[in-house]
């Protein structure tokens, strides 16, 4: 299976969440957005800053974050993923969500390859099932 993956997938993965994508086996291979690398370690930062985790807590899950996206299709934010995303859909989405959805259609389209939305997401789990995304995750 081919799944665009976002940030709240990896998150859950390398903090250890026991609520973490339980379909992720089964993914061969994985898509994000650039985007994911500035969302997963402004929250490690955050974590950081806030529940006091240690330098050596906080580098080891840096690295598997890195781990995790050298393995990972990275998609640049381009002019087109912007505009699309600037457009309107079918459903109520923020920014970064809407960069999300837009980056994954955009990259289906270009591909010609089919691929499902992995997310913890309701908002992005919604606006990508109204366009036409399968959805694992929630």
């Amino acid at each position: 299976m081919i799944a665009y993956l976002d940030s709240s997938v990896l998150l859950r993965l390398v903090l250890g969440q026991v609520d973490s994508l339980s379909e992720l086996p089964s993914v061969d291979r994985g898509i994000a957005s650039a985007l994911v690398e500035v969302e997963c370690l402004r929250t490690l930062d955050r974590l950081r800053l806030v529940e006091s985790l240690e330098d050596s807590e906080i580098a080891l899950r840096r690295a598997a974050i890195f781990r995790l996206l050298e393995a990972t299709e990275v998609v640049s934010l381009t002019r087109p993923v912007l505009s699309r995303a600037a457009q309107p859909l079918p459903t109520a989405l923020g920014t970064q969500d809407a960069l999300h959805l837009a980056t994954a259609l955009t990259w289906r389209e270009h591909s010609g390859e089919n691929l499902v939305m992995a997310t913890h997401d309701v908002a992005l789990g919604t606006a990508s099932r109204a366009s036409g995304l399968t959805v694992i995750g929630l």
